[in-house]
């Protein structure tokens, strides 16, 4: 086989990519790798806790006006037509029966309809986590078709916020036969949460009595 017989020039070119090549190869084995890319890790690091830094300062600077919107937010709670206006549940129970009687009142139109019991609901049950108090009554109501649209219509879509739960609703098959009394017979659960108020002050804490034998103000020793 006849060996390749290069030119000085060639070796020359060679020489310079064998050179470059162990150069590459020496800064990847001995520099890149264990100082290098170290450095590169370090200061991403840096990096990303100046940014960490920058926001949580950002956020430390917004705490008076976060505290002002949440004072904001508190007093709008209170005072929001969502709520009903009693603070105390027993008492929002008796609006709530007479919102009942109220709006059957208000709907006489298309038949007749009457509140045939009404009694709260004691200790209603409220949802995991629910944040406000809520008053509950028992509703039961014995009216034709149309009477007793309008009332559920208007006792959900105004205000205070009112809720509607365990509608039962059946035909009164004496009534429908003999004609003499509305034939819908309908049971419901009506509830409302009450406004939220302010904590009560906490009980000054009592003196402690004095132990058996210790003398008293004003005894003799």
């Amino acid at each position: 086989m006849k060996a390749l017989k290069l030119t000085p020039r060639d070796s020359r070119i060679a020489a310079l990519g064998l050179l470059l090549l162990a150069l590459l190869l020496g800064y990847f084995l001995l520099l890149h790798w264990w100082f290098v890319a170290p450095l590169h890790g370090i200061a991403a690091q840096m990096d990303d806790l100046r940014d960490t830094q920058a926001r949580y300062a950002a956020a430390i600077a917004e705490k008076p006006q976060l505290q002002q919107r949440i004072a904001a937010l508190g007093a709008g709670q209170a005072a929001s037509s969502a709520f009903l206006p009693e603070d105390d549940p027993n008492t929002a129970a008796a609006d709530l029966m007479q919102r009942v009687v109220d709006a059957v009142g208000a709907h006489t139109e298309g038949g007749s309809c009457t509140v045939t019991q009404k009694m709260p609901v004691a200790n209603p049950p409220a949802a995991s986590g629910e944040p406000y108090r809520k008053a509950a009554v028992s509703i039961n109501l014995s009216c034709d078709i149309q009477p007793l649209v309008g009332v559920l219509q208007s006792l959900e879509q105004g205000t205070p916020y009112l809720f509607v739960d365990n509608l039962s609703v059946y035909r009164n098959p004496v009534a429908a036969r003999q004609g003499n009394g509305p034939p819908l017979e309908t049971q419901f659960t009506l509830s409302g949460y009450v406004r939220p108020g302010a904590a009560a002050p906490a009980p000054a804490a009592s003196a402690p009595a004095p132990a058996d034998g210790a003398d008293e103000p004003g005894a003799s020793p």
